[in-house]
């Protein structure tokens, strides 16, 4: 079920190159996730397509199949950001989206569309938005998959940079720990 989503966090996103989830599955793909606020439109759109979703693939086991997959970060893509220590998560619920760049035969698909404020002017990577912890309006896709791969899964199509949000510190190096070594000299500074 397509859905749009209005004014949501961006988290680890891979937009512009897809990327293979593990180096060497020939399977690469676009990725984001996006922080929804609980009890929000957006929060209600996406239970009502993961619910929709279920009894169209599962039929009279839906619930079952949901409570059983629910907290699987592997087997149900929306899940409670408090779950991770991640920022902007606290509070949150997570959408985790991906986009295949590949099909099964090898055909590939087009990219995702990725657009300015005006909805129309396109965003590349020397734009430097969207960016992680910006806020976006996403074009996503909820499906339930059955057999031995089963879960909850979303896909995405699109997505509008809205407005700046504080970035998220993505494993940003750090400097604790060094000392202040300004004062010494060069000689003092020989190993």
């Amino acid at each position: 079920m397509d859905i749009l989503l209005k004014n949501v966090r961006l988290s680890f996103p891979t937009l512009f190159e897809p990327v293979e989830f593990k180096p060497g599955d020939g399977k690469p793909r676009w990725s984001a996730t996006f922080l929804v606020e609980p009890g929000s439109d957006n929060d209600k759109a996406i239970r009502a397509a993961i619910e929709s979703e279920a009894k169209i693939t599962w039929g009279a086991k839906a619930d079952a199949a949901l409570k059983a997959m629910a907290g699987q970060g592997n087997k149900y893509c929306y899940i409670d950001g408090n779950t991770k220590a991640y920022d902007g998560y606290k509070d949150m619920m997570a959408l985790s989206c991906h986009r295949a760049a590949k099909a099964k035969n090898g055909a590939e698909f087009a990219p995702p569309l990725l657009v300015d404020t005006d909805g129309k002017s396109p965003l590349t990577a020397k734009s430097g938005r969207p960016y992680a912890g910006c806020y976006v309006n996403a074009k996503v896709s909820i499906y339930c998959q059955s057999g031995e791969n089963a879960g909850v899964r979303a896909s995405f199509t699109a997505i509008q940079y809205a407005s700046k949000g504080e970035a998220f510190a993505a494993n940003t190096p750090s400097a604790d720990g060094f000392d202040d070594l300004s004062d010494l000299g060069e000689d003092e500074l020989a190993f």
